[in-house]
């Protein structure tokens, strides 16, 4: 009678990386559990606060309803949520050929040289880094309070965030076409108007509506700070104790912003 041995189990050899990996992961979550404690107490972060501040916002939100809508506040509203669009409609497509020249000398695909690639990633992420409502300030000191400032403040901002998503893009883009057409000859323009640019199009064009959704957005706070639209109306509703006022001014952006978003997203669906 033969007896039959069970097959010799082998050890499988333990990775070092996942040791590593595991003390890299400890020392991450480490990190942001230290980070977070500075930053509750750099923000004074209380959630007590909102329970012993309850009242105060029970009576703000019981003085803002019922919203008025008597016909001059409602006319004053419908005025200021249009002017609030037509500065992000203006902010958004007045930055387009800013942003698509900047663009094309920021990818490096398309760009001339290095030198040229630097300056315009420079550029990019100065307006980038600014914020749009700093923008503003700056530009309510030069013309004035108004719309006007708002739009150029959108302008430039949008400018460097649209450049910097359109130049990835460009970067991203099959290089196929381009390739086919510098063995023909073309010129570094050729190559980027007709290639570069159809090719990249649907995602530049698609980018391009989701900053209008932003812009619509942060036109709103701009208004807060003298900019025009709705938001100065607001402001002005906030420091006169108008709450009703408010509410009413706050409705008639929300649906501004239902329609755009809609529109948007409609416009998005027929260019797939």
């Amino acid at each position: 009678m033969t007896h039959s041995t069970a097959p010799t189990r082998l050890e499988v050899p333990r990775d070092p990386k996942t040791v590593y990996r595991a003390g890299s992961w400890s020392v991450i979550l480490v990190v942001l559990i230290v980070l977070h404690v500075f930053a509750f107490q750099a923000t004074e972060f209380r959630p007590e606060a909102l329970v012993t501040g309850a009242k105060g916002m029970a009576n703000f939100i019981s003085e803002a309803f019922p919203p008025d809508l008597s016909p001059e506040v409602l006319q004053k509203g419908i005025g200021g949520a249009l002017t609030t669009l037509w500065i992000g409609l203006l902010g958004t497509t007045v930055s387009v050929p800013f942003a698509l020249l900047l663009a094309v000398f920021a990818a490096r695909t398309t760009t001339p040289n290095q030198a040229v690639y630097q300056v315009a990633r420079s550029i990019l992420s100065f307006f980038r880094a600014v914020p749009d409502i700093v923008f503003a300030l700056i530009f309510v000191t030069a013309v004035g309070l108004g719309p006007f400032a708002g739009v150029l403040a959108l302008i430039c901002h949008n400018t460097g965030v649209m450049g910097k998503l359109w130049a990835e893009a460009m970067e991203d883009v099959d290089q196929g076409p381009e390739q086919a057409l510098r063995t023909a000859g073309a010129s570094r323009w050729q190559v980027v108007a007709n290639a570069t640019i159809p090719n990249v199009l649907p995602q530049l064009t698609g980018l391009l509506l989701y900053r209008f959704d932003v812009n619509v957005r942060s036109s709103l706070v701009l208004g807060l700070v003298g900019a025009g639209g709705i938001g100065l109306l607001i402001n002005k509703a906030i420091k006169t104790f108008q709450f009703d006022e408010m509410l009413t001014y706050l409705i008639i952006i929300l649906i501004v912003i239902i329609a755009v978003d809609l529109a948007s997203a409609w416009i998005r669906k027929r260019l797939q």
